[in-house]
């Protein structure tokens, strides 16, 4: 994947789904059932001591899904991710030494921000597409109208609180390019491998945008 994440992601898709998954024999059934919806980047975030392994059987099965770390906190973290086959990273904040780490081994950082000093932040090392996190708590459109005055040349990724119902008005924003949301992998679905609720899940975030 480019280091552009602002480039590469949108072409892929309107929708990230943001993934908690509590067992290994689940990742590769719930990638299949994303990819036959027609969702190919995966945010697999770090928050569950089987994510790593989750992330790493996705990347060795199915090579034609974008796999990517979310909760990605410190600079080990980046590594572990790249070491497990992440193509991309994605923070809930924004660190100097996280970005450093991110830049030194190649691996491409959706950082979160929630304000104008953490765009600026982030925009003073070099990186224009951001998570615009916790999305619905930090301001929601409101604020996402209102950062684009000062900051024409960023475009966001919303995540936190996004819905089926509410993505569309996010995503006809000209600053937003992609939205994220946990609602397409329910965690009573994916605990129950009801796959083709969560591929029906998927087939209605890609319309989203059509």
């Amino acid at each position: 994947m480019s280091s552009d994440l602002l480039a590469t992601l949108p072409s892929l898709g309107p929708v990230i789904p943001v993934i908690v998954l509590q067992r290994v024999e689940d990742a590769v059934p719930l990638a299949e059932a994303l990819l036959a919806g027609g969702v190919k980047v995966l945010e697999v975030t770090l928050r569950t001591p089987a994510a790593l392994a989750c992330i790493e059987a996705i990347a060795k099965a199915l090579p034609e899904a974008v796999v990517g770390a979310g909760t990605i906190r410190s600079a080990a973290d980046a590594q572990a991710a790249l070491d497990a086959g992440s193509r991309f990273a994605v923070s809930p904040g924004y660190t100097s030494a996280i970005g450093a780490e991110c830049r030194r081994i190649g691996l491409p950082l959706l950082p979160g921000v929630a304000t104008a000093s953490e765009v600026m932040a982030a925009n003073a090392d070099g990186l224009s597409f951001l998570k615009f996190f916790p999305a619905v708590q930090a301001g929601g459109l409101p604020m996402l109208k209102a950062l684009a005055g000062p900051f024409p040349d960023v475009g966001f990724c919303p995540t936190g609180g996004i819905s089926l119902e509410s993505a569309p008005q996010f995503l006809a924003q000209p600053n937003v390019k992609v939205v994220g949301g946990s609602w397409l992998t329910p965690a009573d679905a994916v605990a129950a491998g009801d796959w083709g609720r969560i591929t029906a899940l998927a087939r209605e975030a890609s319309a989203l945008r059509g």
